[in-house]
């Protein structure tokens, strides 16, 4: 850790990452940017009731004579079974829950999708990703000494999700994506996990084997899809009332005996390694900060709670060391060599065969489209009042 840290004046978020930058007042462009957006993107009120009511009726008047109403997905996360519970309890939706297994699931994230299927009375389509090819398809990453680690997982889950729909003939995607506690992320931060084009160029490089079952979806077939057929339309009902991950949390607890399964997305304990002991190490980026600094955004913590949680270790040391060997034994390696992966200077994604020039194209063409919208510039000029 640097000894001249910069930390924002109004969230959390510190200057590890060199995308991020300062105003006068000592405020970050990453909460200047989310703050902008909170009026548009979440809206805890009459508005967001309105929405609700309006999605409901529309999904249920689409879904009829057909088996289901939408898709969810189910990784044993709060945010997604809360959306679950909400979509079917109170609303009385007919989903498919969609699971993708990677083999990195941990023990209290199968109890609850178990629990919260049976409880639901949910159809549930598990897809279980072939482990010796995920497993090489990790290493693969783990060499090329890229940021996004998560890719495999990722885009097994994506990709699977868009051919369950076109399987089922279901239009509609609930997603547990939530302004509450994910507003906040540096310009440019990660990598998108749908670019198949660029994990198939990893494995490729990298790989000791071929990968004959792994879910691989080009852009140009993503882009197919979801631009030109319009397959399937993503919502985010989170985002429509006052979602509170605590308070949900609570709820699932008492409804279905809800396990807890520590810090945000450790469902995985992949992602788990990924983000409390790889991205620390490797990046000096800890992304406690792009949470806590959400709900700072979203007005569910102050900054000093926010403060004093950062100054906590990001993971015990004790469980740190368990953590890794369990990593590096599921992954058939040994644990110097995990941890020379760990230690390797970071590569950019770009430095690999990628299919970011259609992804470019297709972000230019929303973007320009939105600025003749009315949201579009009720936005930009949002974004000049905060500036």
């Amino acid at each position: 850790m640097r000894e001249m840290q910069r930390i924002c004046s109004f969230c959390v978020m510190d200057d590890s990452n060199p995308v991020i930058e300062f105003d006068a007042n000592g405020q970050c462009n990453c909460c200047r940017d989310a703050l902008a957006r909170k009026p548009h993107e979440w809206l805890p009120g009459p508005e967001g009731d309105l929405k609700m009511q309006r999605l409901v009726a529309m999904l249920k008047e689409e879904g009829k004579n057909k088996p289901y109403d939408a898709m969810v997905g189910l990784s044993g996360g709060i945010d997604s079974a809360f959306l679950a519970h909400l979509a079917s309890r109170k609303h009385g939706l007919r989903l498919l829950a969609v699971h993708v297994d990677g083999g990195w699931n941990s023990e209290p994230a199968v109890h609850n999708i178990e629990r919260l299927v049976r409880k639901l009375d949910l159809d549930l389509h598990t897809y279980v990703v072939e482990w010796q090819e995920m497993r090489d398809l990790q290493v693969s990453f783990l060499k090329a000494s890229v940021l996004n680690q998560d890719i495999p997982q990722d885009h097994a889950f994506f990709s699977t999700l868009y051919r369950t729909a076109a399987k089922f003939g279901i239009r509609h995607f609930l997603s547990g994506v939530n302004f509450a506690s994910e507003s906040v992320v540096p310009p440019g931060f990660g990598y998108p996990s749908i670019d198949g084009t660029h994990a198939n160029a990893i494995q490729k490089r990298f790989g000791t084997t071929t990968l004959s079952t792994y879910p691989f979806m080009s852009f140009p077939e993503y882009i197919w899809m979801t631009r030109v057929r319009k397959q399937l339309t993503i919502h985010r009902p989170l985002n429509y009332f006052d979602y509170d991950k605590e308070k949900a949390q609570q709820e699932l607890r008492r409804e279905y005996g809800w396990r807890e399964y520590g810090s945000k997305h450790s469902e995985s304990r992949f992602t788990k390694f990924y983000q409390d002991i790889y991205l620390p190490a490797k990046f000096n980026f800890d992304k406690r900060r792009l949470h806590l600094s959400s709900l700072i955004v979203a007005g569910q913590m102050t900054r000093d709670d926010a403060l004093a949680e950062i100054a906590k270790p990001i993971i015990p040391e004790r469980e740190a060391r368990r953590e890794t060997k369990f990593i590096a034994k599921k992954l058939g390696l040994s644990e110097q060599q995990l941890q020379n992966y760990i230690a390797s200077p970071p590569i950019p994604h770009t430095h690999y065969p990628n299919g970011m020039i259609l992804h470019k194209i297709l972000m230019e063409l929303r973007n320009f489209t939105r600025k003749f919208t009315p949201t579009a510039r009720h936005t930009a000029a949002k974004v000049a009042d905060v500036d």
